[in-house]
């Protein structure tokens, strides 16, 4: 089994910079597609950017530019920099690991999440 956990979040100004780490325990994830998703304060769960096995990435339009995650595989980990952050960024961020494409709706593994909030 597979346990990821989020951290690296906590309140900042607009403008300002976070970074976000998933750590995942448990066995290596050889082969998975990782990714991060978020859910604001009454809004479904949406998706924030993912990343294949091999390095591929994609965002969402809203963090193009300003969000990039990468993934170092020697320490099984997951990040996303999140720059020049905006209040509508605020939501609680989840990282997920897939053997497919990691969805908001289906993905194999999810963390507990970690609070960002971005004031104005």
């Amino acid at each position: 089994q597979v346990q990821l956990k989020e951290s690296g979040g906590g309140l900042v100004q607009a403008g300002g910079s976070l970074r976000l780490s998933c750590a995942a325990s448990g066995r290596t994830l050889s082969g998975y597609a990782m990714g991060w998703f978020r859910r604001a304060p009454g809004k479904e769960r949406e998706f924030v950017a993912t990343i294949t096995w091999n390095g591929a990435s994609s965002y969402a339009d809203s963090v193009k530019g300003r969000f990039s995650i990468s993934r170092d595989k020697a320490r099984n980990t997951l990040y996303l920099q999140m720059n020049s952050l905006k209040p509508e960024d605020t939501a609680v961020y989840y990282c997920a690991a897939d053997l497919g494409v990691p969805s908001s709706r289906r993905s194999e593994f999810w963390g507990q999440g970690t609070q960002v909030t971005v004031s104005s």
